[in-house]
């Protein structure tokens, strides 16, 4: 009896936090006019956008940009610079305190949620696998996804061949996050389950910061097929994984540093040449002009 009530004990505190979760009040609402968000030519815009968490305190101060459709532009800065909030103000899990943001051309602010989850895909650095199948995973945004389309956007970003090495293929049920895989593994289904979403807009926070050099390249080979038709917004701190987008914006302190293609930044000797010095250089090949100026620019 003691046993039993030290469980019920557990379970009650349990069922307090999750009505407590359940309980939070919804701030994000769909106008009563909110119109579907189709027709989407995956384009994003910032104008004059100012936001934060916490009242007086904002993380982006008057951010303007725009993406156009079929672009890649890669966001790099020191961590607090506002890069994941930005993501945020994509997708919509936040509104802006001021400015707008557009997205296929419609404010966010007038298009329902659902509409616009269906246009913007993310990959994060630690991809949420949940309890089941492989190929449930994989189409869980999708489910008209046909067996072949699922085999095929496996075998675009090469998670294919190793899906048929397990025991029941795709048919092989996943542990909680999917902890019997490796984290490169997981992170290719959930590259798979991007490409089946078919999302005119990908965003990837840091999906290949916690991976090794070979699977890394892997995953950059995944990229640019995922990529291919659509627009890319890129969180990285490995410099490696951004030289080739169409444009980068660095960001510091909330604002716009910089902004131009990889030759360009290193050109100008700002704070995008000292970040890929930290990263990719010894402290005895950094230029002399910029040696100095590391901490100045990136503390």
């Amino acid at each position: 009896m003691t046993l039993h009530y030290s469980f019920m004990q557990r379970a009650m505190v349990s069922g307090q936090r999750i009505l407590e979760v359940l309980d939070v009040p919804i701030s994000i609402r769909d106008k009563v006019d909110a119109k579907k968000l189709s027709g989407c030519d995956g384009s994003i815009e910032f104008k004059d956008v100012t936001f934060g968490y916490e009242k007086e305190q904002p993380i982006l101060h008057n951010i303007n940009f725009k993406i156009n459709p079929g672009e890649t532009v890669a966001l790099v800065g020191p961590t607090g610079s506002g890069k994941t909030s930005i993501t945020a103000l994509v997708n919509r899990f936040y509104d802006a305190w001021e400015g707008s943001i557009f997205v296929g051309g419609e404010n966010v602010r007038d298009v329902t949620q659902d509409s616009l989850g269906e246009q913007v895909s993310m990959v994060l650095q630690e991809p949420f696998l949940f309890t089941g199948t492989i190929l449930e995973n994989i189409k869980y945004r999708c489910d008209g996804a046909t067996f072949e389309e699922i085999i095929a956007s496996a075998k675009a970003v090469g998670a294919h061949d190793f899906i048929e090495d397990l025991p029941e293929g795709y048919n092989t049920i996943l542990e909680q996050r999917g902890a019997n895989l490796s984290l490169g593994q997981r992170q290719l289904i959930s590259f798979a389950r991007a490409i089946v979403a078919d999302a005119k807009i990908l965003v990837l926070d840091e999906a290949t910061a916690s991976i090794d050099s070979y699977t890394e390249m892997q995953i950059q080979t995944a990229l640019r097929k995922l990529l291919e038709g659509r627009t890319g917004l890129v969180i990285a701190h490995r410099l490696a994984t951004i030289r080739g987008c169409d444009r980068i914006i660095v960001l510091k302190d909330g604002s716009i540093f910089e902004e131009g293609t990889h030759e360009e930044l290193l050109s100008k000797k700002g704070l995008y040449a000292n970040l890929y010095y930290l990263n990719y250089a010894s402290f005895d090949d950094i230029p002399e002009d910029s040696e100095e100026k590391l901490k100045s620019t990136i503390c």
